[in-house]
């Protein structure tokens, strides 16, 4: 839970103002339009952090893939260190009745592993496909409720955003006994120090991105891979960016996937922990 003196604190030490009006990162998706301004509550009061409640599965298929690389079980963001030629693979906005089950088919077929990152408004309009995705064994953040841009809301309406997404995602989960991991991606990228570092202290792991893979705009399908293959060999290693609601993503996906087997790429499967005697890796679901 919040502590609203933390918040203080944090819009003192760095100029509420500036802040608060700071510009956006450059990255946006263009997938789901920002909702309206969340009304400030009277408080700032956040629940405790969401935790996956299943255990990680071992199959054999992820044993005889050859793009299945290592678990990286982390509880903060400063821990998700990649080594050359690891990758993890990201799909935001989501999830989609039409082309989430596609996507997971295909990861599927290639016995690997992702991390959704969900918008509780999507999880709620189609429940059948986000359960999916946890059944599955996917890792299930969260990316606010409305896909809201944080950094132009007030700190207590920017709260409330990211409140209403955990809560409308585990809701959806709870008959699968899954619940989102404490992962969460900032719409647009877009956000603030003290809305990030209270974010972080209160548990939630923040999500950047190494590796856009652009679905979202409309050049075709094989200038998309061209332009995702240049940022892949620049980079070397990295969180990439999908997203689950666009067809093209279904035709782009399987080729960047070759890709990385033809160039000795793995993927990581990012799960989270929280401290504990026993320090157990706690993943979204089984099957």
């Amino acid at each position: 839970m919040f502590d609203l003196r933390v918040l203080s604190v944090a819009l003192l030490c760095c100029g509420a103002n500036a802040a608060l009006a700071g510009p956006p990162d450059t990255l946006t998706t263009g997938a789901i339009k920002p909702g309206p301004e969340a009304p400030a509550s009277s408080g700032m009061q956040m629940p405790p952090p969401l935790r996956p409640s299943l255990p990680l599965s071992g199959g054999s298929d992820l044993a005889l893939s050859p793009l299945a690389g290592r678990t990286l079980v982390v509880s903060a963001e400063d821990q998700i260190s990649l080594n050359p030629h690891e990758v993890i693979l990201t799909f935001d906005d989501g999830p989609s009745a039409s082309y989430t089950p596609k996507v997971l088919d295909i990861l599927d077929s290639y016995g690997i592993k992702a991390t959704f990152l969900m918008v509780g408004k999507m999880a709620e309009l189609h429940p059948g496909a986000a359960r999916e995705v946890a059944l599955d064994g996917h890792t299930i953040g969260t990316h606010t409720y409305d896909h809201a841009n944080l950094a132009k809301l007030i700190p207590a309406a920017a709260f409330d955003e990211v409140r209403h997404g955990q809560e409308a995602v585990a809701t959806v989960l709870a008959p699968v006994g899954a619940t989102p991991s404490p992962f969460f991606r900032f719409p647009y990228l877009a956000t603030t120090w003290p809305l990030k570092a209270t974010l972080t202290m209160g548990g939630t792991i923040p999500l950047g991105v190494q590796i856009d893979s652009d679905d979202y705009l409309k050049d075709s399908p094989k200038q998309t891979l061209a332009h995702l293959l240049a940022r892949l060999d620049r980079v070397g290693k990295g969180i990439v960016l999908f997203h689950d609601i666009h067809a093209k993503t279904l035709l782009v996906l399987p080729a960047f996937l070759d890709a990385l087997a033809a160039r000795g790429y793995t993927i990581v499967h990012l799960a989270a922990t929280t401290p504990s005697p026993f320090d157990q890796p706690l993943v979204t679901a089984t099957r």
